[in-house]
Order: structure tokens, then sequence, then C-alpha cells
């Protein structure tokens, strides 16, 4: 399944200067497509991972997603996931570069049992990738951090490996992580505070209304400072007070 929007280097990088409280607060309140109004229910709060824990603290992890789904593990499946360098693993990995992020779905009753290891992620670092989402365990996390520099958020850390619980099964396939939809493509910020889902079609207008939002924020805080007063005068920004902005800014650029 290829991504309905390849995002650009040049989108990705703007990421990079925001948080991934911000990238949630600019995501969940998008409005259903057009045409879909009917549907406002169904809005885009399912935007934040639960369960998926920083790993490698301090380390931001910002990049298109790419996607690989592991399955409950049976001996008759090895003879299609065992496949060498053709293994959905490494298919999964040679998708993934510079400004790409593998995220990977095991979806496990078992808190121990390990998605990759530093043999594996070896590729991602051949590769020059970002780093790894996962809902399942990670090991040898020291050496994928430290010797791969690579950002890592996963539910655990194990020194087991994926049998006999899991089998990477599926990769460029939509996944389930953390209870978030992942499409190939999709948008990954990450940080300390958690890791949020921006979907590729929406990137553009969510960081457009993002980079608008922070610089109100920082004039609201000016005035806030100016005029001494609690900051629920003007925060959180109504509608009104974004108006405000916008007029002084355009005409303080005049």
């Amino acid at each position: 399944m290829e991504p309905a929007i390849e995002l650009s280097d040049e989108l990705v990088e703007r990421y990079r200067k925001i948080t991934s409280a911000t990238a949630y607060s600019g995501t969940w309140r998008l409005a259903p497509p057009d045409g879909q109004e009917w549907f406002a229910s169904a809005n885009y709060q399912l935007c934040l991972m639960r369960g998926v824990n920083q790993m490698t603290p301090g380390k931001k992890l910002i990049g298109r997603a790419r996607t690989l789904r592991f399955v409950p593990s049976r001996p008759d499946l090895l003879k299609i996931t065992r496949r060498g360098e053709d293994s959905p693993e490494y298919r999964a990995m040679a998708r993934c570069g510079p400004g790409d992020v593998l995220v990977v779905e095991a979806h496990t009753f078992d808190e121990y049992s390990c998605i990759l290891g530093n043999m594996k992620t070896r590729m991602l670092w051949h590769r020059q990738a970002e780093g790894l989402v996962t809902d399942g365990a990670i090991r040898d996390l020291q050496m994928i951090s430290d010797d791969y520099d690579l950002s890592v958020f996963a539910a655990n850390r194990s020194p087991a490996g994926n049998l006999p619980f899991l089998e990477a099964y599926e990769e460029n396939e939509p996944v389930n992580v953390g209870g978030v939809l992942v499409m190939p493509g999709d948008l990954i910020v990450a940080d300390d505070d958690g890791v949020v889902v921006v979907p590729s079609d929406r990137a553009e207008e969510v960081i457009d209304w993002i980079e608008e939002q922070e610089e109100a924020e920082q004039w609201v805080i000016d005035l806030i400072d100016k005029e001494q007063v609690p900051p629920g005068k003007y925060y959180p920004i109504s509608a009104e007070t974004k108006e405000r902005f916008r007029r002084e800014t355009q005409a303080g650029q005049d």
C-alpha cells in the first residue's frame, strides 16, 4: 500500500521544530474531510499512542511511517515468513531512509515478546533511518541507542526474542499501534511526552496551523506579561483573540 501523499523532506523538517504536545493539539482539532461532515463524531483525537514509552530519553523522533505488522506465531507460518533477507521485517526496513520511522504493530498479550534487537535493527542504521516505534518490547536497547543513534519508543524492554509468541508477517500496510491507526507515510512526532500520529494527507494543514498558533501563543504571553493579568484572560486563545493577533501582526509588517 503506497501512501496517499509522500511527504517531502522539507515538510518533515518543519515538524522537527515542534513538540508532540503541539502536534497533538494541531491534529485532534482537525475537521472531518470535505463531504464527511456527517461523520463528525469520528474525529482525530485517536492520534496519541497509549502504552508506548520513550526508551531513549531526550531523543526526539520525527519522520514518515514505514509499517510492519507481527501476528501470533504458529509453526506452519514460519515457511511463509522466514525467507532470509526477503523476510517481512527486512522488506519493511528496506523502505526506510533518512526522514523515515519504522512503526511496528506487535499487539501481543505478552509484554516481554521482543520484536527486534541489535542485529536486525542494524539495517535501520545502514539505511540512516530516524528510529522505531512499537507496542511490543525491544531488546539490546543500549546498543541500538548508543551505537546506532536511533530513537526508540516501545512498550517494554526484554532480553527475550519474538518466538514463541510473535512473528513478523506483513509490511507496508495499515497498522494499529498503541490504539492509533498508522497508515504508511503518516507523520510520527515523538518525544519524552509521547507519540503522535499526523495523517499524511493533513500534515501540511496541521503544520500551517501549528506555526501560526505558536506565534499567537508567544504574542499572548507578551500581552499577559505586559498587562500583568491572569492567563485566562487570553488563554486558551479564542477566535477573537486570534483575529486580533492577525490584525496587529499584519499591521506591524506594513
